[in-house]
């Protein structure tokens, strides 16, 4: 295959994150805010909180941290805090679709740094909705088979009834409906695979391929001073690396 696969660019998303853990924490720790604060502090009852309670755990956030924070956005405690969802969408280099998910307690803060941003990297920010139609929301999960066949996990994923599989570096990519995340993550614990990631994503129904270092480079670099701003939680685009360029990109990192 000419491009590389949607499960080795995740794994590479995971990786670079894994490095950032202090602004792993401080990211997951406003998705707990809001969460407690719009559908209440019981995970039980709350399936969004406890989505963002699981990727909390995944990233080792101590769970005296967790509480602290799902506290904050109950109103619990004098430092409770308010924080709003945005989205802003965009072009980067070479045409490529970028959306941007914030979480923030000031929007007129957020606005002016995003833009500026995308301007310093040869892009520009759009209008809401310009490229936002080209991303659909997915159960997403990266799973190490535990030595089971590639047929064997194809089972066990039809069975479950997920969108899609694919393999990359031994390990898989699933994809499914948003509303199949919990019982699709409860089915592959079960089968004793181990969860590498589990998330909800937006991914791009349509892809462009990068073969030029140079654009997979500025597109690099775009991404990254987006997802090093503290307001931005999730940056999505539409491209999608070449084998060649991605393992340049590894050799400069």
């Amino acid at each position: 295959m000419a491009g590389h696969s949607h499960a080795a660019n995740i794994k590479h998303k995971k990786d670079a994150m894994d490095k950032k853990r202090s602004k792993v924490f401080s990211k997951i720790a406003r998705k707990l805010i809001v969460e407690a604060r719009l559908g209440g502090p019981d995970p039980v009852t709350n399936a969004s909180l406890r989505l963002i309670v699981d990727m909390a755990r995944a990233a080792n956030m101590p769970k005296d941290v967790i509480q602290r924070n799902i506290d904050k956005g109950a109103g619990v405690g004098s430092d409770a805090a308010n924080f709003e969802e945005l989205a802003y969408e965009g072009y980067g280099p070479g045409g490529i679709a970028v959306m941007v998910e914030c979480l923030t307690d000031n929007r007129h803060r957020t606005a002016p740094e995003i833009k500026k941003i995308f301007d310093r990297a040869g892009g520009n920010l759009g209008e809401p909705g310009c490229v936002g139609y080209m991303f659909d929301l997915k159960s997403v999960f990266l799973v190490d088979p535990k030595g089971k066949t590639e047929d064997e996990v194809m089972e066990i994923v039809m069975e479950a009834e997920a969108d899609d599989m694919e393999e990359a570096e031994g390990q898989f990519l699933i994809t499914a409906a948003p509303q199949k995340y919990s019982e699709l993550k409860e089915i592959l614990e079960n089968a004793g695979f181990g969860l590498e990631v589990a998330e909800m994503r937006r991914m791009a129904s349509t892809e462009i391929e990068v073969a030029e270092l140079d654009l997979a480079e500025k597109l690099k670099k775009l991404v990254d001073n987006l997802e090093d701003n503290d307001d931005v939680q999730n940056v999505y685009t539409n491209h999608i690396l070449t084998d060649e360029v991605q393992t340049q990109l590894d050799a400069k990192s």
